[in-house]
């Protein structure tokens, strides 16, 4: 999800002329070779590669321009901050964090900007946020330095990866999926993320009394969301009713949300806790 507009690209003065200085939020296309990365010290153009079996995926990676800011934080930043999902082994937290606060994984972060908000109102939790979208990766970065957001790591690729090959089982204090692709057309549904296959794999790399938490302005998916989560052993409803959870405070009002309610969308949150491992 992205609600970021594009500025216009830069006038090229020749094409043998070095770039020796970036213009702030203005479009950069570099005059690459075959083959050549994107980004040298940045994420990845597909970390995992074919290491891994081909299966329906609920993301598509999105191409769109990269503002000189954004690749200059990709560029800078990325060798501190940045992690490519490549599934080649398992991760240590406290050693890619520095410390051993409790993490939460944030799968789909946009443009980043809510992610920011709420690393910056809680500096006692990690964030772990994975997207696919470059731009936003990159404006995240720019969000995390210029808030001085030491509590902030961007992951590069596919959460399943993630969460299959380079987690460890209790490894998560959370998960956050805010208004992910709602795949509307019915042939697509098997595209939709939460499904009860990932949630139990997601269970697994939960600890117990750890929160999911579930946003989406798209109530046929939210329903979905509803059903798959209530009906799932592993979760339970923080909920007494059994319904949607008043949005908490700690879940900023993005700009993209406050556009959708203005057109008369109605966003639902879902939040249900990780119940205790049962007895073998």
């Amino acid at each position: 999800m992205s609600d970021s507009l594009n500025a216009p690209e830069a006038p090229r003065s020749g094409a043998a002329e070095p770039v020796s200085s970036h213009v702030p939020g203005v479009s950069v296309r570099h005059s690459r070779a075959k083959g050549e990365p994107r980004f040298p010290d940045g994420p990845k153009a597909d970390p995992a590669g074919s290491h891994f079996e081909r299966r329906i995926r609920s993301f598509q990676p999105r191409r769109s321009r990269v503002t000189s800011g954004q690749a200059d934080a990709l560029q800078r930043l990325w060798p501190k901050w940045g992690l490519d999902i490549d599934g080649q082994g398992v991760i240590d937290l406290g050693e890619l964090f520095g410390n051993d606060k409790p993490v939460v994984l944030e799968i789909g972060f946009g443009m980043g900007e809510a992610t920011a908000q709420m690393a910056a109102g809680d500096p006692d939790i990690n964030v772990l946020a994975v997207d696919v979208h470059t731009p936003g990766q990159g404006n995240l970065l720019n969000l995390a330095e210029r808030n001085g957001l030491s509590n902030v790591r961007v992951g590069n690729g596919d959460a399943i990866i993630l969460l299959r090959e380079m987690l460890r089982p209790d490894a998560l204090d959370g998960l956050r999926v805010y208004f992910p692709d709602p795949w509307p057309k019915k042939r697509h549904h098997k595209r939709r993320l939460i499904q009860p296959e990932f949630l139990s794999l997601a269970a697994t790399r939960l600890k117990p009394g750890a929160i999911v938490h579930c946003a989406t302005d798209w109530e046929p998916y939210a329903e979905q969301m509803l059903e798959v989560l209530a009906a799932h052993p592993d979760f339970e409803n923080t909920q007494a009713d059994g319904g949607f959870s008043p949005r908490p405070e700690f879940r900023p009002l993005t700009r993209f949300e406050g556009q959708g309610l203005d057109k008369g969308h109605v966003v639902n949150d879902l939040l249900f806790r990780r119940v205790p491992h049962q007895q073998q």
